[in-house]
């Protein structure tokens, strides 16, 4: 026949794991040696009470042994009434843990509240502690850098496995126009090649261009072709029209050759004049304003660039994840690579663990102040929240097996207790008749 819960709760105490098992054992163990040594106290008792008026010496065995049992039982009840009634009896002031479990979880919770996270003990503890030595000592070994880097490239994974596309495309959109085609692009580009300009930066992209153009034109001598000869006369002779086509070509070299070499060119000069007046004019023309702007919607309200960005988006995010994947591919190389680094850094850069750590400290000390009273108020719900049997079943098996030595010292002291009473007594009675 099953035994009914309270039965099997008894036996338990809501044992569930090993651990919990292990303790119920010595829990056990220690009732067991607890309540040996009371039934010995009165096996001892009994005997010694019959015996004593043959042995008279026995009185000082039958007082130790009455002390002893009654300090056994008190303390028996006393431990019992912090977890139960003793044997079933509504007396007051008993069960003491289910009766006042919600003051108690109150009190663990205000107690952490004010003596675990008091600002002084969390700032000494965080002040003792380099958290950025560590995490450098630990970042430097390849094994942890790879780990990791491992949980960064599935943390990755994932955030790209349950974003929707559609979701991504609209964002990318949304930040896109908000911060790239809302804004007018006149004055910004009318002020970004003025700077280009005054910087002198264009000179660079004419020296480019100058030394491409008289590359082409050294291999494609024959790029003038008919360029001029074609409007002279038909009755001009052919040596004439290749002189004048050959001519032209060997300007148009001698043209780009000046245009590279000399910096005050009328070319470049023109060239930077030209420049200088469109930056000027972006950012005071009207018209031409209007006229970048309403080329810049055309672009970009085309469906073939939103198409463009769609699919750059899906290419990309299918190559992020070929490459998340691979543990041995060239980005996940590459993230255990900067995490060492990163731990090297700490290591070698006293300063920069320095101000790590007073980040980390700033960071705790401004959680446990902003939420202490949230942090300890887990304990005081949780314990609330807790079954009363079962809040006590729990306490009993964490600490009974301590709590059962109270047994057996009161089981000692009530036996010495008894034993000096009665002697004392004794003493006093033989006395008295002298008196």
């Amino acid at each position: 026949m099953p035994l009914p819960r309270s039965s099997r709760a008894a036996r338990t105490l809501g044992a569930v794991t090993p651990a919990d098992f292990e303790r119920l054992s010595e829990l056990r163990r220690m009732q067991g040696i607890a309540l040996a040594l009371l039934l010995f106290m009165g096996a001892v008792f009994v005997v010694s009470f019959l015996l004593q008026d043959r042995y008279p010496l026995l009185g000082y065995v039958r007082a130790a042994s009455e002390g002893g049992m009654v300090g056994a039982l008190a303390d028996w009840f006393a431990v019992t009434a912090i977890f139960r009634r003793p044997l079933g009896l509504p007396i007051p002031h008993t069960n003491l843990v289910s009766s006042k479990k919600d003051d108690i979880g109150e009190g663990l919770g205000s107690f952490i509240e004010q003596n675990f996270l008091a600002d002084d003990v969390v700032h000494e503890k965080l002040s003792s502690i380099s958290g950025a030595r560590a995490a450098g000592e630990w970042l430097e070994q390849r094994p942890n850098a790879e780990r990791l880097g491992g949980m960064v490239a599935s943390a990755a994974l994932g955030a790209l496995t349950v974003l929707d596309d559609d979701d991504v495309r609209e964002l990318i959109e949304v930040l896109v126009r908000r911060h790239v085609v809302d804004p007018e692009w006149g004055p910004l580009l009318g002020r970004a090649a003025e700077s280009f300009i005054d910087g002198g930066h264009h000179e660079a992209l004419i020296d480019i261009a100058a030394d491409r153009f008289e590359d082409w034109l050294l291999a494609h001598p024959g790029a003038f072709d008919r360029v001029a000869s074609s409007r002279l006369p038909s009755w001009v002779p052919g040596t004439v029209n290749r002189f004048v086509d050959d001519r032209l070509h060997a300007e148009a070299v001698r043209f780009a050759r000046r245009v590279a070499e000399e910096p005050d060119h009328p070319f470049r000069l023109a060239v930077g004049r030209f420049l200088s007046d469109l930056a000027r004019d972006l950012q005071q023309q009207e018209r031409l304003q209007r006229q970048l702007e309403s080329f810049k919607h055309d672009v970009f309200d085309s469906p073939r660039i939103r198409a463009l960005a769609a699919s750059t988006w899906a290419t990309a995010r299918a190559a992020l994840v070929e490459m998340l994947e691979d543990p041995r591919g060239e980005l996940r190389q590459r993230i255990t690579g900067a995490l060492q680094d990163f731990g090297r850094k700490l290591l070698e850069d006293p300063t920069l663990q320095f101000k790590i750590d007073v980040w980390v400290m700033e960071v705790a000390e401004h959680l446990v102040r902003s939420y202490r009273h949230d942090i300890a108020s887990v304990v005081s719900e949780t314990v609330q929240r807790w079954d009363a049997r079962e809040a006590a079943e729990k306490i009993e098996l964490q600490v009974g097996k301590d709590l059962q030595f109270i047994r057996i010292n009161g089981t000692v002291v009530g036996s010495l207790a008894g034993l000096a009473i009665y002697t004392a007594a004794t003493l006093l009675a033989s006395a008295l008749p002298a008196i």
